[in-house]
């Protein structure tokens, strides 16, 4: 995972496993199940209350981007009957293509 801090100051915690990603102990999310056909952005925030929230709250803390799903191309012979095809095989997910962007936790928690 490529991991970018936009700017200078404490960060909120976070531990990856495999293909999940923990916020802050409060959410946890399998990047693997969250990758399409287009490119996905996730905002995480944390609300009034020090809950972490997917979307926008009142302090922005982390963004996910993870790239479009790739294809292999794969020929399947045909019969005398039918002609050959291609089959699309999607490529492994991998966390090597994530990148996570950190934002400084404004004003600190309470």
């Amino acid at each position: 995972m490529k991991i970018i801090e936009k700017n200078v100051g404490e960060k909120i915690n976070y531990s990856v496993d495999g293909t999940k990603i923990n916020i802050n102990d409060q959410l946890t999310l399998d990047l693997a199940k969250c990758e399409r056909d287009f490119d996905v952005h996730i905002d995480i925030s944390e609300n009034w209350a020090g809950i972490m929230v997917m979307g926008l709250a009142d302090r922005y803390v982390a963004q996910i981007d993870i790239p479009a799903r790739k294809y292999n191309e794969i020929k399947k012979e045909g019969t005398e009957d039918e002609e050959d095809s291609i089959i699309l095989e999607p490529v492994p997910f991998s966390m090597e293509n994530v990148t996570l962007t950190l934002w400084a936790i404004e004003g600190g928690r309470q």
